[in-house]
Formats: structure tokens, C-alpha cells, sequence
């Protein structure tokens, strides 16, 4: 018996990481169709498609799949037409979140993300009611080994980026949002292709939760929302003590 329990535990957790897999390549799916679309259908010509290419590449999709939804967006194949979708509010504690989705159907997103944050103690604010807490960056990273700090910040400064912090972990290049696509094509044109590069809301200042009723209530009305199919992106100005998590993962 405890063989046979052993192996539904494996397999459980196999099916597990196959819909996660599953989901990610979804997301990712949609920005690729969408990056195709608003641009050119080659890499090399649309900063944004390389980037979404950037991201398969580190997701390990097939580049069958790739190549499909590049297609789509370009019309080359049938597909869906989707759009970008903002929604801002606050979940539990007072955390200021935005929630960026790529959807077909304005009505059904809505209502889901609705639920979700009604479900979960939070609120839907207007437009606008917690971005301004937030600064939108382009940021680019970079292996450690790629070059030293200081090569990398001279590379940063050269193309036009705000800043560039260096770890043994890696670089990392933050630049204004309408020059992310030019500065990850000068980036790359000396360093090859980044780790990632993406569009991401930082937050100006961080709201501590010390409640672990609070914090295990934000984590579920964050997994509803990743869960979703439609929402690419949840961020928020959330801080979490490491005490608090170790409580919540013991």
C-alpha cells in the first residue's frame, strides 16, 4: 500500500506541474498572438515579440507552438483577438494590486476578477486608483557572468537605461517604459539575448502584512487570479516578513 500511495503521490504531484506548465504556456501563448499583431511577425523587427519569445524560450515551449501563435497574430492561421485589460483594487490588509489580462471577451474577465476579489476580501477600485502608487519600468536581466558590474553598467548608461544593479545572481537594467523595446534591442546587439525582459508595475512603497490571517487570504486571492487563464500579470505592493511565511509553510 504505501508503494501504490507513494505513486499517486508522484503522479498528483507530475499532474500538478503539468497544469501549471499548462498555464504559463497559455499566457504566454496570448502575448506571443498579441506581439505578432501589434507589430511586425519576426523577432528581430518587434522588440515586443522577442520578448515574448524571450519568455518561451525560458518556459521551454516548443518552438512548434511558437511559431503557431506568431501565425495567429499575424493572421497567417485562424485565432482569437485579444486585447489588453487593466483592473486595479485592494486586496486584504489594504494592498494596493493590478491586475493586467489579455482577453477575448471584456465581460467574462471582468466578472472574474470581480469574483475573485469579492471572494477574497478585496475591492475593485476606477482606473488609476492605485497606479499612481506604482512606477512602470522596462526591466532587462542579465547571467553575472555576461560582463562585471561596471561593464554592464557603462552598457546600461550608454543606451539610455536608469539604472542597473549588479548581484552574483545577475544584472538587472530598469529603463522608461517607451524606451524598453529600443534598449533591449542595443542590449542585446552587444550582450545577446537577456534572461527576460518585461514591462512590470514597481511599487513606490510597500505595505507590511503581519497577520497571517491576511497573508494566507492575499496568497489565495492571488492564485484565483494566476489561475485564470485571461490575467497575465498580478502585481502589488505587497511586504511579507520571512517570519510570517515560515508560520504559514510550517
Amino acid at each position: 500500500m504505501a508503494g501504490h500511495s507513494q505513486f499517486k503521490n508522484i503522479m498528483h504531484r507530475k499532474g500538478a506541474q503539468d497544469a501549471q506548465r499548462a498555464k504559463i504556456f497559455t499566457k504566454i501563448i496570448r502575448e506571443l498572438t498579441v506581439a505578432a499583431k501589434t507589430g511586425l511577425p519576426d523577432p528581430n523587427t518587434n522588440p515586443r515579440l522577442r520578448a515574448a519569445v524571450l519568455a518561451a524560450r525560458e518556459a521551454n515551449m516548443p518552438r512548434d507552438t511558437v511559431e503557431r501563435a506568431i501565425k495567429r497574430g499575424s493572421g497567417e492561421l485562424a485565432g482569437q483577438n485579444y486585447e489588453n485589460v487593466r483592473y486595479e483594487g485592494y486586496g486584504p490588509g489594504g494592498v494596493a494590486m493590478i491586475v493586467d489580462a489579455l482577453t477575448d471577451n471584456r465581460n467574462r474577465t471582468a466578472s472574474a476578477v470581480r469574483s475573485a476579489f469579492s471572494k477574497f476580501g478585496g475591492s475593485l477600485g476606477e482606473t488609476n486608483s492605485v497606479s499612481f502608487m506604482f512606477d512602470r519600468l522596462g526591466v532587462i536581466r542579465y547571467p553575472a557572468d555576461t560582463a562585471n558590474a561596471d561593464q554592464m553598467l557603462e552598457a546600461a548608461i550608454e543606451v539610455g537605461a536608469n539604472d542597473c544593479k549588479s548581484a552574483d545572481t545577475g544584472h538587472e537594467i530598469d529603463c522608461a517604459p517607451d524606451q524598453f523595446h529600443a534598449i533591449l534591442a542595443a542590449l542585446e546587439t552587444r550582450f545577446g539575448a537577456p534572461t527576460s525582459a518585461e514591462l512590470v508595475w514597481r511599487p513606490q512603497t510597500l505595505v507590511p502584512l503581519t497577520k497571517d490571517e491576511q497573508v494566507a487570504t492575499l496568497m489565495k486571492l492571488m492564485q484565483a487570479l494566476d489561475d485564470d487563464d485571461d490575467v497575465q500579470t498580478v502585481s502589488s505592493n505587497v511586504e511579507i516578513s520571512d517570519e510570517v511565511m515560515g508560520r504559514l509553510n510550517a
